[in-house]
């Protein structure tokens, strides 16, 4: 715990981080949905513009804010404070865990910002949707907190902002964030994609089915996958020479 608030502290006091994380999908959404704040029935859907763009851009800040710790580990081993936590007794165990809640703290407060700055242009729904689509938002959180770890100890300081901010953006074209993927090849390879149930998560509130048992296969088997190779980037990285 003593690691995890010093970690805590440590993220939010970076005001650049800070603002580049919380402010640039907040302004987004602003700048889009607020001109359109009284469109009810976006292309004749019957969805609210606010509501719509809303949805959207959930997924894009919880997936960039999830994957954001990688920054921090990529700047952390070139300053050497990896070498320095290995001669406290902090287990390596404890140092992942800390650096995946520390991820989806930042997600979490990405997507509640989303939702005031939502709820403030007229975005109304019922507790039950609410819950659902941020519950699933959560669980699909954990391949992308994995991936952001695994990529922090792959790849240097010097080029952990192309590199995830290229796989994010890959990833969220490939899961249909930016547009619908309803058939074909490009489907198909959507729903082998963590990326892609997060995207239906995000849109429970305007008419998805939420999971079934392909989209909890999928985002487990993305899980323990990531969760594997992150933990055997990071033994690797920390191991004595």
């Amino acid at each position: 715990m003593t690691y995890l608030r010093y970690e805590l502290i440590r993220t939010f006091r970076n005001i650049r981080f800070v603002i580049f994380a919380f402010a640039f999908p907040l302004v987004l959404y602003l700048v889009i949905a607020a001109p359109n704040r009284n469109e009810h029935s976006l292309a004749g859907t019957g969805i609210s513009a606010p509501l719509y763009y809303m949805v959207g851009l959930a997924t894009f800040a919880v997936m960039t804010g999830a994957v954001s710790s990688g920054a921090r580990i990529a700047a952390e081993r070139q300053v050497g404070w990896n070498r320095q936590l290995r001669v406290t007794p902090l287990r390596s165990r404890t140092y992942l865990v800390t650096k995946v809640v520390t991820a989806y703290a930042m997600a979490l407060v990405s997507i509640l910002l989303l939702y005031a700055a939502g709820i403030a242009l007229g975005v109304r729904m019922s507790a039950g949707d609410w819950l659902e689509m941020t519950g699933l938002l959560l669980v699909g959180l954990i391949p992308f907190a994995a991936l952001g770890v695994l990529v922090g100890h792959l790849v240097s300081a010097d080029t952990i902002g192309p590199v995830m901010g290229g796989v994010a953006a890959l990833l969220a074209l490939l899961g249909g964030t930016w547009f619908p993927i309803t058939s074909g090849f490009m489907y198909d390879l959507a729903r082998s994609l963590p990326s892609y149930w997060l995207v239906r998560a995000s849109h429970v509130p305007i008419g998805s089915t939420g999971w079934g048992s392909l989209g909890w296969l999928v985002v487990a088997a993305w899980s323990v996958a990531l969760i594997a190779l992150a933990a055997r980037a990071h033994r690797r990285d920390t191991r004595p020479a």
